[in-house]
């Protein structure tokens, strides 16, 4: 792995990616100490913005922009926006607006959506023109079909209820969020879909998009004015193929504990980078607002000189039918689920157990919960289970 850069006044950093990790790493190495030249590289000619508003903020049409309060002028950071990465070698970032030579690089490109065979007519939301774009289509009355009931076909649903169009989701999984919650809870979730007025099909697997709506593998179809795809996104790397840096098979960029990839001088943060987890037993890969926040500092951090691991507690939130689900820590197969309040309850936790040791927590409605939780995590605290499972009793006094 590459060596941990000098600080200096005279050598430069290219930070490619303008969303949340690359945003916060440029301010973290200015803010840190960094003297030489900093910039941001970003493919969109906006100014470093946030994404999770797009689904919620700017679709009901609180607000047009999300861009960061930084005044990256006054920083003496520079944003050279509208370039394209197309290419990495020693010292050099190529572009489709030319190449930019530098010191050192940090890589933040981020996710992109998969795209749905036989659905080049449909649209994805992950930018904000995206956003712009689906807003000025959900009118009142209009037909949308979803395909994909995760956290963002929820996000989605949720805004185009509330401007008053037709929802229909498709989920090839049995509920939603297959494969990320117990049945149990992605049944439970599927009510809120219902209660909100929106149609969900799930076990229906989407085979063509036409001009009417979806066609359905089993022969039905869905008609719709509008068809949205979130069926899970993959990291943005592409142009890096060729390069010395190394990616696993999904295209995540491969870094060790302190973020630094397998090319010299070059680190990685954000919803691109696989990093080593001690906590997890192996590596990771997470694409939410709180890694790409952490993450990007952690970089600067690194650049800078810091010798600490990165290792936090995943942590992320969902706004949807009304309420705040919010998930801290990674729960596998065997670990024991700990129930704080009765299924259907207004507000309630689901926490997992492994050997006493709590390992996650799902909250409903619950923050108080989430934020003991993840120090608990954070500090491998073993759980009293009569405790944990009374909702009236505070989380962190079932710790031992």
């Amino acid at each position: 792995m590459a060596a941990v850069a000098e600080l200096s006044g005279t050598e430069s950093v290219l930070v490619v990616g303008t969303g949340m990790a690359g945003a916060q790493c440029a301010l973290g190495l200015r803010q840190g100490g960094w003297r030489g030249r900093i910039a941001l590289v970003g493919e969109e000619p906006h100014r470093p913005y946030d994404r999770p508003p797009l689904s919620k903020d700017v679709l009901l049409g609180g607000s047009d922009s999300t861009a960061f309060d930084i005044d990256w002028e006054q920083l003496g950071v520079e944003l050279l926006l509208g370039r394209r990465a197309t290419g990495l070698e020693p010292g050099v970032l190529h572009t489709d607006a030319g190449p930019l030579t530098h010191d050192h690089l940090v890589i933040a490109t981020g996710a992109e959506a998969v795209a749905l065979p036989g659905a080049a007519g449909a649209r994805v939301l992950r930018t904000v023109d995206d956003a712009l774009a689906l807003r000025k289509a959900l009118t009142p009355g209009t037909r949308l079909a979803l395909v994909g009931a995760g956290w963002i076909g929820a996000e989605t649903a949720t805004a185009a209820r509330a401007l008053g169009c037709e929802v229909t989701v498709v989920e090839a999984g049995a509920q939603p969020l297959p494969g990320v919650l117990p049945a149990a809870l992605g049944a439970e979730m599927a009510r809120w879909y219902a209660e909100a007025g929106v149609v969900l099909h799930c076990d229906a697997a989407v085979s063509a998009v036409d001009e009417g709506g979806l066609l359905l593998a089993g022969g039905g179809r869905v008609d719709a004015d509008l068809v949205v795809v979130g069926v899970g996104a993959r990291p943005a790397t592409g142009w890096l193929a060729g390069s010395a840096v190394e990616r696993d098979a999904t295209g995540a960029v491969l870094a060790d504990e302190r973020l630094r990839t397998t090319a010299p001088g070059v680190w990685a943060a954000g919803d691109c980078v696989s990093y080593p987890s001690a906590r997890a037993g192996g590596r990771l890969t997470v694409q939410h607002w709180d890694h790409a926040l952490r993450s990007g500092g952690a970089a600067a951090a690194s650049l800078l000189g810091a010798d600490t691991p990165y290792d936090p507690v995943p942590y992320f939130w969902s706004e949807q039918f009304g309420r705040m689900v919010q998930y801290a820590g990674r729960h596998a197969d065997g670990d024991e689920p700990v129930h704080r309040g009765a299924p259907g309850d207004a507000d309630r936790s689901v926490l997992w157990l492994r050997d006493g040791v709590l390992t996650a927590l799902l909250a409903i409605d619950r923050p108080r919960d989430v934020n003991q939780a993840r120090r608990l995590i954070e500090r491998g605290a073993v759980l009293d289970v009569a405790l944990a499972a009374d909702p009236a009793v505070p989380l962190k006094a079932a710790a031992g």
